[in-house]
């Protein structure tokens, strides 16, 4: 009896192994398929039928997208909405999150109640009242509008991590500090934060890569100056043609610093959301 229950948890593993590496391999394929086709010459990524490994390797396909965007102006916009929204939004939403555990109030409750309430509105529903606000502004096509709307719309998601985080931190911390004459500003950076580093990490990591594949607020709010990665990338579509092997290699290379992130820090990703998850 006790052997044929070790064959069926021997059983069980093997057939969540085989389970994981199917969808392992099938949410790889397309990405896979997408790199090994931007070191395709021209003609073959749009041979039919399609082939997965390239007959001839070539670098044609990165030499000819510059003829079709500013690779560097658009790299860069990219890294400063998404980096300065970033920061804006962890620091904010850090703060909002942290006021709204340690208040305690009927009002606080109900503000949480809302952020929560945000996070499920779509962002298509509040992209236009968003565009004619910026507009307003004067400063349309500008990197400033594009942190500004990035860190508004993502600031409700940093809220959401956060409260899990601080609530899992003791309120004697708090306490200890404000006996030894620290102000509720002193006591977040320099007691509660560094407590909290996995929270912001993973809040932070998040937030940096919903910004960087932003492609909504970024066509909406930009039009030469400001234009983002994920916009350029629309310019590959003509109106009578698809340049398919310049823009494989374009999105190849918007992409793998990403993927390189997400490898390096699932660890940290992990961490966060597990402590998050954690009540003393």
């Amino acid at each position: 009896m006790l052997k044929f229950g070790k064959n069926n948890i021997r059983i069980g593993r093997i057939a969540v192994i085989a389970v994981m590496l199917f969808f392992i391999v099938l949410f790889l394929f397309p990405y896979l398929f997408l790199g090994l086709s931007s070191f395709k010459p021209s003609y073959e990524v749009i041979s039919i039928p399609p082939t997965f490994f390239p007959k001839k390797l070539s670098i044609e396909n990165y030499q000819e997208m510059k003829n079709y965007i500013n690779i560097g102006k658009s790299i860069f916009n990219s890294v400063v909405a998404a980096f300065g929204s970033t920061f804006i939004a962890v620091l904010l939403g850090s703060l909002s999150a942290f006021a709204l555990v340690r208040s305690r109030t009927k009002l606080s409750a109900a503000l949480i109640a809302i952020v929560f309430f945000l996070k499920m509105i779509p962002l298509a529903a509040i992209a236009v009242p968003i565009y004619r606000i910026i507009t307003y502004l004067g400063l349309y096509d500008t990197r400033i509008a594009l942190v500004l709307a990035l860190s508004a719309t993502n600031m409700p998601l940093v809220i959401w991590i956060m409260i899990g985080f601080f609530q899992s931190v003791p309120v004697s911390l708090d306490e200890a500090a404000c006996v030894d004459g620290a102000t509720p500003i002193v006591t977040f950076f320099r007691v509660i934060l560094p407590v909290s580093m996995s929270g912001i990490a993973t809040a932070a990591i998040f937030t940096l890569f919903l910004a960087w594949n932003d492609f909504l607020l970024s066509l909406m709010l930009t039009s030469t100056e400001a234009k983002t990665f994920t916009v350029s990338l629309s310019e590959f579509l003509g109106s009578y043609q698809i340049n398919l092997g310049p823009m494989t290699a374009a999105s190849f290379l918007f992409s793998f610093p990403v993927i390189i992130m997400a490898i390096f820090l699932q660890k940290y990703i992990v961490q966060g959301l597990t402590a998050g998850a954690v009540k003393e």
